[in-house]
Parts: structure tokens; C-alpha cells; sequence
């Protein structure tokens, strides 16, 4: 009973009328509330933080994210290491190889620092007899004073097997310092100033010494793209801004309607930050983009209500009924406009992953908030200001623009069989160009390769194959099992394996503690850097120092659980994809096996950067499953409004081609499928099909008016509605083209591919869906779309409404004379 009422009042527009009366009527009281709540928001908003940690793609139960947390709890985090690398031939030159030890203690003493390692910082293993222990000893106890000193001290720094090209390549003159950030301050806003001091160390150390240094590392990468994500985020709004102010100036040449408009957005810009703080979410990569998104949609909100508002007035001159008529006549129109865009957003919170769930959530929340607010405050805001004077609607008589709309009517007249073969040739170019598309994803993948954020992880790439962490876990399953010597070979073979991928780094684990027992013992001659045999091991690791219940430091708690059943192997990975890892995984497996019978022992392939790549690959399919559910919700909602499936269907065809040209030029550009491309998909989606409501709204009305002559009502619905498609479009091209602009990746082929697809939808719209309505007309224009469930527009059409109609005609007319 409810559905039908409120069926019957949509039916006969009572509902807007009353909505439209309460914005009018109650304008300062809507007005105060309205900055009331602006102004909690604002306050809420001083409190949204930036995220620092990697983000959660995979789901709790997942077996790859359960091993990981099994693995953090055991071992700790495995990505809290920041690397600094330095090519330097001189670098053991006395007064240079000094300055190094300086800064390497300048390092050591920053706060949040819990250890440097690097050829001034370097320990060893020295056998103490008296005590029948290894002591553990910083090979360089003070900064040499002479160069033979130093290259004494050159021959016992090189003479360590454990080092070599972990801290220091001998082939290319090269050196790592490895810097263990705190773990308490990696996810939260202290690793900013962390990281900041370091780099002024590091800046400090390039312009005293006249070299270049190289920063990487997990840590330190998120957390410049974290501060990136925030500059970004500045540039963008004010980017979107003046776009969307020039545009609005020269269509509408009024400055009134630039301020108003720019009012709304910034409106919309608070309260969407507020949003986020009041759900406690903090801001991403994905989460960044929505101010200057939000500010794109509301302002094409913006564009049709004003156009819409100077028709009325061109039409009868009244400000009131104009701006009444606004609301009644498109108010249906621009909330299912909006609320299509909002379920191609929502549909994220399928996915189960955190970053896109919070995504969605606060995109479709906030793409409605923008449609409140424009629906209010523009008749309100107008409602104050004199009436549009002729200039400011000149623009609906725009002769360049008239000519547009001209090529269109006649296209769709008299050219449709070009325009169905161009539709023809664009599909056959797009289904060979998606046949070139690829999935695939990197945990560093959206920084630009000009940014010297990659360039310097490529280079400590090249010195040490890869900064990225990849695990092993190996659970023995037995009390002491890890310190058997047949568990110490195993090991030593599973590393051998390893070592013939090139994508990673030299293996660390307790063979390599063993291994630097053995040559202590035989005092220090590297020789002796190899296993101890059955006869030596057991008085050999007799002189490591134990792991105790109370955590006290020694050289093997990195490396094993206090009970020696379980120990890790830890290498660096390259900057590898998902195929990549993939393959690696697939291919390693079977050695692990052989090596380590899944019987007897539970060995884990895990780390950050195989929870991160997983995710991605997971995240992609989830993307899919969302877009084919927008797809499908944004189809039930264009059911529920034209009651005709055959409509339905000729609406989407021309929204899906853009979608289908743009996965091509993806696939012609080598653009990878991966998070953040595809989120293309599903904006564009929602935002495409707006044309479609709006035009095919009006032609539902023109047939009532025009007694059902399809030809005359198509041509008059695109007389009317094609300013505001092209209008809008215009808007939301530019809008999403300052995208391009940023540092990402992924953000940058967001705005030239939603740029794209939104520039083939309005011609798609403008050209195929009145073709193809005039080609099938009497199939789809049946009795349900005539009358469907409720009106977009209201019922009782009046002569007036459509003062514009014989002036249509006549135009008509006038072309195919």
C-alpha cells in the first residue's frame, strides 16, 4: 500500500510540489540548518587523517592473510626497513669513509630509529674462549684516524660472506645502509617527521659530499605516496574548481552563476571530509580523489538545474515558477541521475575489501548529499537574486551550439545507417583492442617512473635485486627441531633454490647465523663460511647465546620462536607483478615440497608483498563482480522508471560501447586491468548513463504532448536536452582530464579514460540511442513505457511548457528544406 501511494504521488508530482514549496517557503530556515551542518562538519573534518599502512585487500579469513598474521605474530613485521644506497668509488677514502660513519650514527640517533646497519655499523661474530661464547661486535669500534687504518679495516669489512651484497658490492663500489624504523611509529602520522628528518640528514650528506643518495624501502615509500595522496588532494580540489568556474562562466555568462555553484561544491568538499572522519576512515589513494569528484558531479547537478531554470524563464518570464518548475519538472530526473552514479560507486562494498568498502560507502553517501544539496540551495540561492537577464540566457539560443545540435537531428534522421556502420567498425576495433588487455599488478605500481621515488628504488633494486620483503616460514614441528643440522642443510638447499631467481636478493636466515659460527670459530677466516659438519655443530652453536623467556636480545630472535621449532628465511623481492609472483610461487612450491615434506613440515611462502599482490589479483576479480552488479542495479533502476525492458535495453547499448572502447584503448596503450584502472569502469558507468535518463525522460514526455509521433518527439527531446549533455559533458571532460595531471599512475589514466569514456557516451547518446529509438520504434515505444510506474516529469503538460515546441518544428523544418 505504501509503494502505491507513493507511486500515486510521484504519479501526479505531488511530491515535488511539496518538497519544492517546503525549500522555498522554509529557505533561511533551510539555509541555517544547512550551514549548521556544514559548520559540524568542518569541525569533524579537522580530524580525517592520512593512512599510513598498506591497505587490507583481502578478507579476514583468507588462508594467505591468516598465514601472514600467524607470521607477524611469530616474528614481528617484516616491511620496517628503509634503505639508503650509495655508488661511490672514493667512498673508502679516509675523509669521505668518515663522513659516512657520521652519518650513519647521525641515523642511528634520530628518534623512532631502532637500528642501522651499514660498512661503518657492520657486526661480527668473535669467539671468546674464556667464556666459551661468541660475542657479538661492531667490526668498527671508532672512525679511523689514518687510510692504512682504514684499509685494514677495508679487508675485515669485506672478508664478511653475511654482507656481501647485502650491505655492500665489491663489483660496482657500491654500499646499503639498512635502518630499522620503530614498529610503533610506522602507522601513524610520527613517521612523517621520521622520515622527514632522515631525508634532511640524507640531503645534508649529498651537499657536504658532493654525491647522490638513494631512498628506499617500504616504509619510506608509503609514506611518500601518503604525503603525495595529500598534496594531491589540494591541487586537485582547486584544479576542479577553476575548471568547473570557467566552464560555468562561459556557458552561462553570469558570474552568479559561477559563485552559487562553487558555493555547493565546497559545501559538498566539507561535508564529504567530514564524512570520513565521522566514520573514523582515513584518507587513501581512492579516498583522495572524491573532494574533486564530488565537485565534477555537483556542479553537473548544477549545470542542468540552471539550464533548466533559464528555459522556464525564456519561456514565461516568471522567477518563481521558474525556479518551482525546476524542482517539479527534473527533480526525478536528477535523482536517479545521481543515484545511478551512486550505486556505481556503491557497488565497491561487495568486494570485502577495506579500502574499496570505505571507498563506496562514502562516495554514494556523498553523491546524494550533493544532489540534496543542489536540488536546495540553487532555487534557494536564485530564489534572493534578480531574475537571468538576457545575456545570461543567451546561451540556449547559441548559434554554434544550435548548429551541433543541427548535425545531430540530421545524423539521426537521415544518416543512420553511417552512423550504425561507424557504431559496427568502433565495436569490431573495440573487441580486438580488449583482447590485448592484461591483469596484473605491483605492490609499487602507480608512481611515475620520472619520479625519483622509483628511479631510487630501481637503483637499490639493481644492487641488491629487490627491496621488497618475501618470507618463508618453516615450522619443524618438533621442540629444537630448527638448530638439527638436517634442518640447517634443508634450509641451506631451500636458499640455493632461491638463489637461481633472479628476482630475488640474498637469502637471511639462521644458516647464515651458523655459517658466521663457523667461520668465528676459526677466527674469522671466510674461509670457514660454510655449515659446521656433524663432528663440529653441536660445540660450535654451543657457543651462541640462548633465546630466553624474557626477551632479551640475541642473535638468533630475529630468526627463530623461543622454543627453536619455527624459523624464517628472508629475502628481498623485486618490483614483480601479480603473473610474476604468480609464477614464482607455482614454480617454487614443488621444490619446497621436495625439499621439505608437507608430512613432516609446514612451510609457508608469505610476507607483506605476497599478502599485497594477492589482494590486488583479489581485488580485481571483486572490481568485476561490482561493475556487473552496478550494471545490473543500474538497469533494474532504469526498469523501474521507463516500465520497459526493451528500453532498457536500447539505453544501455550506447553506454556500453564507451565502456567497450575504452577497455580497448587499454588494451592499445598497455594499460594494465589492476585496482585502481579498474575503477574506470564503474564511475564511467554511472556517470554515462545520465545522458540516457535525461534524454529519454524528455522523449517520454514529447510523446504525450505530440500524440505519440516518435520522430517529432525524438527530434524535440534532443533540442531540449542536448544543451545540458553537451553542457555537463564538457564539464565532467575537463573535470576528470586535471587527473591526469597527477603523480599516480592509476590516477592519471583514471582522468584520460573516464575522460574518454564520458566523451564517447554523450555522442553515443546523442547519436545511437535516437537512432536506434527511430530504427525500432514501434518494438520498444510500447504501452508500459507510455505509461510507466511514475512520471519523471509532472503529468499536466500544459501549452506553455512546451513554448519552445513550434519554434522546433519550424527549425526542423528549415533544415530539410
Amino acid at each position: 500500500m505504501l509503494t502505491k501511494k507513493i507511486c500515486s504521488l510521484c504519479e501526479k508530482n505531488i511530491m515535488w510540489k511539496y518538497i519544492i514549496r517546503f525549500i522555498l517557503r522554509q529557505r533561511l530556515f533551510n539555509t541555517i540548518l544547512i550551514s549548521l551542518i556544514t559548520a559540524f562538519m568542518a569541525y569533524q573534518a579537522m580530524n580525517v587523517q592520512l593512512s599510513y599502512e598498506l591497505a587490507q585487500m583481502l578478507p579476514q579469513n583468507d588462508s594467505t592473510l591468516i598465514v601472514y598474521n600467524k607470521f607477524k605474530k611469530t616474528f614481528g613485521n617484516d616491511g620496517n626497513v628503509m634503505f639508503i644506497g650509495i655508488q661511490n668509488k672514493n667512498l673508502y677514502e679516509l675523509e669521505q669513509y668518515n663522513n659516512w660513519y657520521d652519518f650513519t650514527y647521525d641515523i642511528l640517533h634520530i628518534d623512532g630509529v631502532n637500528e642501522v646497519l651499514s660498512t661503518s655499523r657492520m657486526y661480527r661474530l668473535q669467539k671468546n674462549d674464556s667464556i666459551r661464547k661468541f660475542d657479538f661486535n661492531n667490526i668498527v669500534k671508532e672512525k679511523p684516524e689514518t687510510q692504512k687504518e682504514l684499509d685494514s679495516l677495508k679487508n675485515i669489512l669485506f672478508s664478511q660472506p653475511l654482507f656481501d651484497h647485502m650491505l655492500f658490492n665489491k663489483e660496482n663500489n657500491s654500499s646499503l645502509m639498512m635502518i630499522t624504523l620503530k614498529k610503533n611509529i610506522l602507522n601513524n602520522i610520527g613517521r612523517v617527521h621520521l622520515v622527514e628528518t632522515i631525508e634532511k640528514k640524507v640531503a645534508e650528506f649529498e651537499n657536504n659530499n658532493n654525491v647522490e643518495l638513494h631512498s628506499s624501502g617500504l616504509p619510506y615509500i608509503r609514506t611518500i605516496l601518503s604525503e603525495k595522496i595529500k598534496q594531491e588532494l589540494g591541487l586537485f580540489v582547486i584544479l576542479a574548481m577553476i575548471v568547473a568556474s570557467i566552464a560555468l562562466f562561459l556557458f552561462f555568462r553570469s558570474f552568479k552563476a559561477v559563485i552559487f555553484p562553487m558555493v555547493i561544491v565546497i559545501i559538498s568538499v566539507i561535508w564529504v571530509m567530514g564524512t570520513m572522519a565521522l566514520l573514523q576512515y582515513k584518507i587513501t589513494i581512492l579516498t583522495g580523489i572524491l573532494p574533486p569528484l564530488l565537485i565534477i558531479i555537483g556542479v553537473e547537478n548544477c549545470i542542468f538545474l540552471l539550464n533548466k531554470y533559464h528555459q522556464e524563464y525564456k519561456s514565461h518570464g516568471n522567477k518563481v515558477k521558474s525556479l518551482s518548475r525546476i524542482v517539479q519538472k527534473v527533480g526525478n530526473a536528477i535523482f536517479l541521475t545521481n543515484l545511478t552514479t551512486a550505486v556505481g560507486f556503491a557497488a565497491f562494498i561487495i568486494t570485502r575489501n577495506k579500502m574499496l568498502v570505505e571507498f563506496g560507502v562514502v562516495a554514494s553517501i556523498n553523491i546524494m548529499a550533493v544532489f540534496l544539496l543542489s536540488l536546495f540551495l540553487i532555487p534557494i540561492f536564485f530564489s534572493y537574486l534578480d531574475p537571468p537577464q538576457a545575456k545570461h540566457i543567451k546561451h540556449l539560443d547559441n548559434k554554434n551550439t544550435q548548429r551541433i545540435v543541427d548535425i545531430v537531428i540530421f545524423s539521426v534522421l537521415k544518416r543512420r545507417p553511417l552512423i550504425y556502420t561507424i557504431t559496427g567498425i568502433s565495436l569490431i576495433i573495440g573487441i580486438i583492442g580488449v583482447s590485448k588487455l592484461e591483469t596484473t599488478g605491483r605492490l609499487v605500481d602507480d608512481i611515475s617512473k620520472s619520479d625519483k621515488l622509483y628511479k631510487d628504488m630501481i637503483f637499490l633494486q639493481e644492487q641488491v635485486n629487490g627491496i621488497l620483503p618475501f618470507e618463508i616460514s618453516i615450522d619443524t614441528k618438533k621442540k629444537n627441531g630448527v638448530m638439527k643440522l638436517s634442518t640447517l642443510r634443508k634450509i641451506d638447499r631451500l636458499q640455493d633454490t632461491l638463489a637461481t631467481y633472479p628476482e630475488f636478493s640474498k637469502p637471511l636466515s639462521v644458516v647464515e647465523v651458523a655459517k658466521a659460527s663457523k667461520q668465528a670459530f676459526y677466527n674469522g677466516n671466510p674461509k670457514y663460511y660454510a655449515l659446521p659438519n656433524s663432528q663440529e655443530k653441536n660445540f660450535i652453536l654451543s657457543y651462541l647465546p640462548k633465546s630466553d623467556s624474557n626477551n632479551n636480545k640475541t642473535i638468533l630472535n630475529s630468526f627463530v620462536d623461543k622454543s627453536l621449532q619455527k624459523t624464517r628465511i628472508s629475502v628481498q623481492m623485486e618490483n614483480i607483478g601479480t603473473h610474476d609472483i604468480k609464477r614464482i610461487k607455482e614454480d617454487l612450491q614443488p621444490k619446497v615440497d621436495k625439499i621439505f615434506p608437507p608430512n613432516k613440515y609446514t612451510v609457508n611462502l608469505t610476507g607483506s608483498t605476497v599478502v599485497y599482490l594477492k589482494g590486488t589479483a583479489y581485488m580485481v576479480k571483486n572490481l568485476l563482480q561490482s561493475l556487473l552488479l552496478a550494471l545490473i542495479i543500474i538497469s533494474a533502476l532504469m526498469a523501474i522508471l521507463f516500465t520497459s525492458g526493451k528500453m532498457v535495453a536500447i539505453s544501455l547499448l550506447p553506454n556500453l560501447l564507451p565502456q567497450i572502447l575504452t577497455a580497448a584503448l587499454m588494451g592499445y596503450l598497455a594499460i594494465s586491468i589492476k585496482p585502481s584502472t579498474i575503477l574506470i569502469f564503474s564511475i564511467a558507468l554511472g556517470i554515462s548513463v545520465d545522458n540516457a535518463i535525461h534524454f529519454l525522460s524528455r522523449y517520454r514526455a514529447e510523446l504525450k504532448y505530440n500524440k505519440w509521433e516518435i520522430k517529432i518527439s525524438v527530434i524535440n527531446a534532443l533540442r531540449e536536452t542536448a544543451f545540458s549533455m553537451m553542457y555537463s559533458s564538457i564539464i565532467l571532460f575537463f573535470g576528470f582530464s586535471i587527473f591526469s595531471l597527477s603523480s599516480f599512475g592509476g590516477t592519471q589514466a583514471m582522468g584520460y579514460l573516464v575522460s574518454f569514456t564520458l566523451l564517447v557516451a554523450v555522442l553515443s547518446n546523442m547519436f545511437i540511442l535516437p537512432s536506434l529509438i527511430l530504427t525500432f520504434d514501434k518494438w520498444i515505444t510500447t504501452k508500459s513505457f507510455k505509461q510507466p510506474m511514475f512520471e519523471i516529469l509532472e503529468n499536466d503538460i500544459k501549452e506553455e511548457d512546451f513554448t519552445l515546441s513550434k519554434r522546433l518544428k519550424n527549425r526542423r523544418n528549415k533544415i530539410f528544406k
